[in-house]
């Protein structure tokens, strides 16, 4: 290839044997490596982050099944494009039997009626068709196409990876061909901070080196000038914005504040919007910490606040304020398990009436049909519990929804709510006489 191509291009693997990672796909002995040694090539869908192989190895077993490699992009081509170019496969099938590799990168991002013209091509064989994607693509691959697909998986380059194939760069023919060498620090440096993406420390190589004026030191400070800031994996519309989150909340239930912290900043210094954070702060300090520490959500609440006022940068010390204290907080999902209950009960249980003795009573009509009749005011009694008063639908009498914990502020509103229990069993005439059905006006 010309020297004006990128080096990231140049270097791009020829064959498996120049092919750097995915050993669980294309490992030797792996289903994939014997069906491309033989020759076969189904039809895959790629999924893994940017600068893992996907394109390449594409190209790669197209090479090894000797058959024809066309790509397109999803994010420019349309379906005037898509049908010409199978079109052009069909003919040439026919009249020299080779098969056509079509490559579509970025498939996520052809609509539902882009996929469908696909479909019944790679149904009778016409196209072989290898699709590329950042995203899961149960969500954004239809699923008749995806039915007839195997979805590989690829996975970040390890740091080793990356290593061998920056020395391959500055040693190979096609790269810098020992024009350059880098530093053991500088190497390291460029290893972490590419993040399992050769395309990133390829391009930071041949940046760097083109800075420095083809000087054959390449230091660390060279480096770091070439990448400017770390490159972060993260789409805040994408799997990094599910899965950042979810290993945020993971943390925090969990009680790991540091781990928490480290999400945390993860999420804000990749642009993830400090309101998102702010508002699943909240719903965790509900859900995962509860009752256990009612206090976590007022200091939730009070960070979604102030985020809300100041902004970033000065929100990052709310939200870890916030963060650190659900995680070290004692937890408890009673509330959870207990609304969970309680809905099931909506669901599956008859919607009995308010009973009689509940029913509010403003006219002496609703008086006369017994609404209210029968109720005791709670006030009136000792304890301020009114003995034998029931408040469920009949259906539901004795159903429990909420069950505390040992933990925290909950061990408390146990034994409080054991108290009740007592009382309501054990107790005696009301202190001011009998004064049944007797209530405010408001009820």
């Amino acid at each position: 290839m010309p020297e004006a191509k990128p080096l990231a291009a140049r270097m791009r693997p020829r064959d498996l044997s120049e092919f750097v990672g995915q050993e669980h796909i294309v490992g030797e002995g792996r289903v994939l490596r014997k069906a491309l040694d033989a020759g076969q090539i189904p039809a895959m869908i790629l999924w893994g982050p940017p600068g893992t192989g996907k394109t390449t190895l594409a190209a790669v077993a197209a090479g090894m099944a000797k058959a024809r490699f066309v790509g397109i992009s999803a994010v420019s081509s349309g379906v005037a494009e898509l049908r010409k170019l199978i079109e052009e496969a069909r003919k040439i099938r026919g009249l020299t039997n080779q098969r056509t590799v079509l490559f579509i990168d970025e498939i996520h991002r052809f609509n539902k009626a882009q996929q469908d013209v696909v479909l019944p091509y790679v149904e009778n064989g016409d196209v072989i068709l290898l699709g590329a994607t950042t995203e899961n693509p149960s969500f954004e691959v239809n699923s008749a196409l995806l039915s007839r697909s195997r979805v590989y998986v690829l996975r970040p380059l390890s740091e080793e990876d990356v290593r061998t194939i920056v020395r391959r760069a500055l040693a190979d023919e096609r790269g810098l061909a020992g024009k350059a060498r880098l530093s053991r620090e500088a190497e390291d440096g460029l290893v972490a901070v590419s993040n399992g993406d050769a395309r990133v420390a390829l391009n930071a190589l041949e940046l760097a080196h083109d800075a420095t004026g083809g000087a054959r030191e390449i230091t660390l400070a060279d480096v770091r000038e070439a990448l400017q800031r770390r490159s972060l994996l993260y789409d805040r519309a994408g799997d990094q914005h599910y899965d950042t989150i979810s290993a945020f909340i993971k943390s925090v239930r969990g009680s790991d504040p540091d781990a928490a912290l480290y999400w945390l900043m993860r999420m804000i210094d990749a642009g993830e919007d400090p309101m998102f954070i702010a508002r699943r702060i909240v719903i965790l300090a509900g859900e995962d910490v509860g009752l256990a520490d009612p206090q976590a959500l007022v200091i939730a609440s009070a960070a979604q606040q102030a985020t809300h006022l100041i902004g970033l940068p000065e929100a990052y010390f709310p939200l870890a304020e916030a963060t650190v204290y659900c995680a070290l907080a004692p937890k408890s999902d009673s509330l959870k398990r207990g609304l969970g209950e309680l809905q099931r009960d909506l669901e599956e249980t008859r919607a009995d009436p308010v009973p009689l003795h509940l029913r509010n009573a403003p006219t002496p009509l609703m008086k006369q049909l017994g609404y209210g009749k029968d109720y005791k005011y709670a006030h009136d009694y000792e304890g301020h519990i009114a003995p034998d008063e029931t408040y469920l639908p009949e259906n539901l009498q004795g159903r429990r929804y909420y069950e505390p914990t040992d933990l925290g502020a909950e061990a408390e509103l146990k034994r409080r709510l054991a108290e009740l229990g007592r009382i309501v069993r054990g107790r005696g005439q009301a202190r001011t006489g009998d004064t049944s059905g007797q209530r405010p006006a408001s009820g």
